[in-house]
């Protein structure tokens, strides 16, 4: 990757942390989902607001590393207004990308290939995965009883 594409994916990731987009609770959820990286103390909670199949709203809380975050940040963005199918296609294509197992799938992301970075470094790939395994529960959820549902 060339320098000035790792600067640019530094760029969207210290901003999506610096100005999260979608950091806030959701009183009116369908369904939510708290994920806890134990190993560096990453948390958050998901929200989700169903109309359907399609996600009306999302929305996220916590506290954690810029990644985290700014992981956190981008999904809420890009999985606003999607289907259900379409969310998890998505979950699926990120979750190889970040493992380093399809980087081949970076370039169909769109925003959120500035996370693909993390493949080199297997610590950080549970705090760029963390939202959305919690986002992934959230939506398995779907018709049970709203309890939230952990993703440790």
């Amino acid at each position: 990757m060339s320098a000035e594409l790792d600067e640019l994916y530094q760029s969207i990731i210290l901003d999506h942390n610096r100005r999260p987009r979608n950091f806030r609770t959701m009183d009116d959820a369908s369904v939510h989902a708290d994920g806890v990286n134990p190993l560096c103390g990453d948390q958050l909670t998901v929200w989700l607001r169903l109309d359907g199949e399609q996600i009306a709203d999302v929305s996220f809380q916590g506290s954690g590393c810029a990644i985290s975050k700014a992981s956190a940040s981008l999904m809420t963005a890009a999985i606003k207004g999607k289907s259900k199918a379409e969310v998890e296609q998505l979950f699926q294509k990120f979750h190889g990308v970040v493992t380093g197992k399809h980087p081949e799938d970076a370039a169909s992301l769109g925003s959120l290939k500035a996370l693909g970075g993390v493949s080199r470094f297997p610590l950080r790939v549970k705090c760029a995965s963390l939202a959305w395994h919690a986002m992934h529960a959230a939506l398995e959820q779907d018709g049970v009883p709203p309890d939230a549902v952990s993703t440790e």
